[in-house]
């Protein structure tokens, strides 16, 4: 089957559009990746987005989930040009969407207590101007179950990454950092992941913040690597109780975002601390707050022989070099080494989920999410050539 798989991370600054051929499996399908793209949004979008992440109108959701299911379908549309594919040849599309708000700690309501996400991107638009079905809303059945309804990726993370005799840790370094631990073998049963904190989420904020960049990043990590981190400042950042809550356990820019960072650098100024430096310092709690997670919730971390490092923080030299140094133990390979476009990994996830669901194959990883279950995932649009589900 060719599925595309569609996402928009927590930085909301474009579509990730990956084109894959799955090759069925009893057991463990093969995923090949055909085609990736970015598709960056226009200009003001993510301005939006975030403001509606921080509590916009209900007419803004409404206009916006349309719209993003627009942009959305625009980019299924170009990674299948790009690969030179016809969109009649592909048989399904995932959408993860742009999450708006993941409120996975439960919230007392009357006598219920309550988890909730919401990501946008309408389906239904996607479906409609693509042809093909969309199957959308992979988060909402775990929440439902019990789960924290994130990470999804740990299952595909599996597929593409298990190994016969290697204990692998994948390390996604999206804007929110998650970890999945693969122990030696092939059994997805065995296979545990978290969201560790941030990733490149608070350093994009910061350096946009400041305007330390006109790229609104750090490219490389070469800012971060001129300044000096500072160790106080640091203890502080790591003491956040996130960093220390016991998985299964799942975050977002409502934790990590920019309530967080203007509250950091409101510290650097009352203190005459330089920017550079507190750029340091956030890039460096990224990192511990990574290996702190593994050190402290990994029942065997010397089983871990590779640690995998993947998502956009793949390309930052200061994260990635200080990951080196924080686990040293653990052979550090980005997942390049092994044929896979770091970008890609998490649109491929999405396309993967969705042959999962239209297999009828569980999607959620109990061991990672606290799912009472495993459950089969997202809602389905149907497209031009829907054949029903087979009953009579």
């Amino acid at each position: 089957m060719k599925i595309i798989g569609l996402m928009s991370g927590t930085s909301a600054d474009g579509v990730d559009a990956a084109l894959v051929e799955i090759l069925p499996s009893p057991d463990r399908p093969a995923v090949r990746l055909l085609a990736f793209a970015t598709f960056p949004y226009p200009g003001g979008l993510r301005e939006r987005i975030l403001a509606l992440a921080a509590g916009g109108s209900s007419a803004e959701v409404c206009h916006l989930n349309a719209y993003l299911g627009e942009l959305f379908a625009d980019a299924a549309r170009g990674v299948a040009r790009s690969a030179g594919t016809p969109l009649e040849a592909v048989d399904l599309i995932g959408s993860h969407g742009q999450t708006i708000y993941h409120s996975p700690v439960l919230r007392a309501e009357g006598s219920r207590r309550i988890r909730s996400t919401l990501q946008i991107g309408s389906p239904a638009v996607i479906a409609e101007r693509t042809g093909l079905t969309t199957i959308a809303d992979f988060r909402p059945r775990d929440m439902a179950a019990g789960g924290e309804g994130a990470p999804l990726t740990p299952l595909v993370h599996h597929l593409l990454f298990a190994h016969a005799t290697l204990g692998r840790a994948v390390l996604n370094l999206g804007g929110i950092a998650n970890v999945t631990l693969i122990p030696a073998g092939r059994d997805a049963s065995a296979v545990s992941g978290f969201d560790t904190g941030p990733g490149n989420v608070l350093l994009d904020e910061f350096v946009r913040l400041i305007g330390l960049s006109e790229l609104g990043y750090d490219p490389d990590g070469r800012l971060a690597a001129s300044g000096r981190i500072r160790a106080d400042l640091l203890e502080e950042l790591l003491r956040h109780p996130f960093v220390r809550r016991p998985p299964p356990k799942s975050t977002g820019r409502e934790t990590f975002g920019p309530a967080l960072v203007a509250e950091f650098r409101s510290r650097l100024q009352r203190e005459g601390i330089r920017d550079v430096d507190g750029l340091a310092t956030l890039t460096a709690f990224t990192v511990e707050a990574a290996a702190e997670n593994i050190r402290r919730f990994v029942a065997a971390p010397r089983m871990i022989h590779e640690l995998i490092v993947m998502g956009g923080g793949a390309r930052n030299a200061c994260l990635v070099q200080g990951l080196a140094r924080a686990l040293p133990e653990c052979r550090l390979r980005l997942a390049e080494e092994l044929g896979y476009d770091s970008r890609a990994i998490e649109a491929v996830a999405f396309a993967a989920l969705a042959y999962l669901t239209a297999t009828g194959r569980a999607g959620n990883l109990p061991t990672v999410t606290g799912a009472i279950g495993p459950r089969v995932l997202g809602s389905i649009v149907p497209g031009r050539g829907f054949r029903g589900l087979g009953f009579p």
